[in-house]
C-alpha cells in the first residue's frame, strides 16, 4: 500500500500535491490545522498546529514513503510592523518544526528502502529579499539545511535525497491573499513529485524561464539587486501591515486543575497562534467555591505550554474584545452553551466583527464538581 504524508496539505500547492498522489493510488495523510476541501477515503486527516511543538502525530504516521512539507506562512512588510511573537512563530513554523519532522524520518532517507521527501522552501531563501526579511531567513535556513543534509545522505551510501522546492510566487494558491485554484496549481505538483523521484535536489519552478536570470543577477551585484527588490516590491501594491497570528480568547475559574481543563487549552490552541486565558476572580457567577486563589490560578494556567498569556476575566467575553483588552479572532466556549440566550446575543455582536466562536464538545472525564465533591465530603 502506498502512502504519503502531506503537512500543510489543505491548502495551495500542499492540496494540488495530496490531489496528486490521489491521482498517483496514494492513501494520503494530511497533517493540517484545518480539513483539506476535498474529501476522498483515501486522505486521513490529522489535526495540527505546528506551533504546539507537539509531533506525536507522527506516531502514526510510520508507514509512510513519501514525505511532503508544505507548511509556511510570511507576509511582505517592513521589518519594522513585525511583532516579537511573529518571529517566534515564524520559525517555529517555517524552520523548526519542518527540521523536527526530517530528524523523525532521517532513518528512513538514510535506508536502502526508496523514501521520497519533498520540503517547499523559497526563492527568496537563495537570495536577498527587503521587505520579506523574516520569511526570508526562515526559508534560508531550510535551504541551507536541506543542502547539507543531502551530502550527509550520499556519503552515507543513501540514494535517497530531500528536494528542496523553491518557487517565486505561486499561482492559484491563497498565499498572497489569491484564492486556490487546482487547475494552476496541478501541474506544478505534478512537477515536483517528479524531480523527488528523480532524486533531485533543487528544483526551482520557472528556472530557465525566470529565476536563471534573477540568481545570476543576484550572485553578480547583490546590493544592486537587493535594491531593485525592495523597490519592486514597493511598487507591487503586496504590502500587509496586520501581523500573521491568530489570537484565541476562552475564560475559566480552572479551578482544582485537572486532565479536562490541559485538554480544552490544547485543542483551543490546535485551532489559534496565540492563546489567551481568562481566569476568573472567584466562582461566584456559578454559585461556587474555589478552593485554589486567585494569583496561584493565574499561575498555573500561565505556566501551561498551550498559554501564551493570562488575564482576569470580564464579566463578559465580550466585554473584552469590545473594551479593546484583546482583540481576538476566536472565542473558544463549551458545547452547552450553544444556543443559549447568551451565546445567540453573541453572536449577534460578533457577526460583523469577523470573530467566529468555536464550541468544543463537552467529554466526559474528571472534572472539578466531582473534585470539589470529594474535597467537601473530606473536610
Amino acid at each position: 500500500m502506498k502512502q504519503a504524508l502531506v503537512v500543510g496539505g489543505s491548502n495551495g500547492i500542499g492540496l494540488a500535491l495530496t490531489m496528486q498522489l490521489l491521482n498517483d493510488d496514494y492513501n494520503v495523510i494530511v497533517a493540517d490545522k484545518i480539513e483539506p476541501e476535498i474529501k476522498s477515503d483515501k486522505i486521513s486527516y490529522i489535526q495540527v498546529n505546528l506551533l504546539n511543538d507537539d509531533f506525536s502525530f507522527l506516531n502514526d504516521c510510520n508507514n509512510i514513503d513519501t514525505l511532503i512539507i508544505t507548511a509556511g506562512f510570511g507576509r511582505v512588510t517592513k521589518f519594522d510592523t513585525i511583532i516579537d511573537t511573529e518571529i517566534s512563530n515564524s520559525f517555529q513554523v517555517n524552520t523548526i518544526s519542518v527540521i523536527k519532522i526530517l530528524k523523525y524520518y532521517y532513518s528512513k532517507l538514510k535506508s536502502a528502502d526508496n523514501f521520497r521527501c519533498a520540503v517547499m522552501c523559497s526563492i527568496s531563501g537563495l537570495v536577498s529579499s527587503p521587505l520579506f526579511a523574516l520569511y526570508s531567513s526562515t526559508k534560508a535556513a531550510l535551504c541551507n539545511l536541506i543542502e547539507s543534509l543531502n551530502i550527509e545522505l550520499e556519503m552515507s551510501g543513501s540514494n535517497n535525497r530531500i528536494l528542496n522546492v523553491s518557487p517565486g510566487s505561486i499561482k492559484g494558491t491563497k498565499f498572497n491573499g489569491g484564492q486556490n485554484n487546482m487547475e494552476e496549481i496541478l501541474p506544478l505538483a505534478k512537477e515536483i513529485l517528479a524531480n523527488a523521484d528523480a532524486k533531485n535536489t533543487l528544483f526551482i519552478p520557472l528556472y530557465n524561464e525566470v529565476f536563471k536570470d534573477v540568481i545570476d543577477r543576484y550572485r553578480t551585484l547583490p546590493h544592486e539587486y537587493g535594491v531593485h527588490s525592495y523597490n519592486y516590491k514597493m511598487e507591487s501594491g503586496r504590502f500587509n501591515d496586520k501581523p500573521q497570528i491568530k489570537i484565541g480568547y476562552l475564560s475559566g475559574t480552572f479551578d482544582l486543575f485537572h486532565i479536562g481543563h490541559l485538554n480544552l487549552l490544547r485543542r483551543a490552541k490546535q485551532c489559534c497562534d496565540y492563546l489567551v486565558v481568562g481566569i476568573h476572580k472567584d466562582g461566584l457567577h456559578k454559585g461556587k467555591e474555589t478552593f485554589i486563589p486567585f494569583e496561584e490560578r493565574m499561575d498555573i494556567v500561565k505556566n501551561i505550554k498551550y498559554v501564551d498569556n493570562v488575564i482576569m476575566s470580564e464579566r463578559e467575553d465580550s466585554d473584552v474584545y469590545f473594551k479593546g483588552i484583546v482583540k481576538y479572532d476566536y472565542l473558544f466556549v463549551g458545547s452547552d452553551y450553544k444556543g443559549t440566550e447568551r451565546f445567540n446575543k453573541y453572536e449577534e455582536l460578533f457577526a460583523n466583527e469577523g470573530v467566529k466562536i468555536i464550541y468544543f464538545p463537552y467529554t466526559q472525564r474528571t472534572s472539578s464538581t466531582q473534585l470539589r465533591e470529594v474535597l467537601n465530603k473530606n473536610r
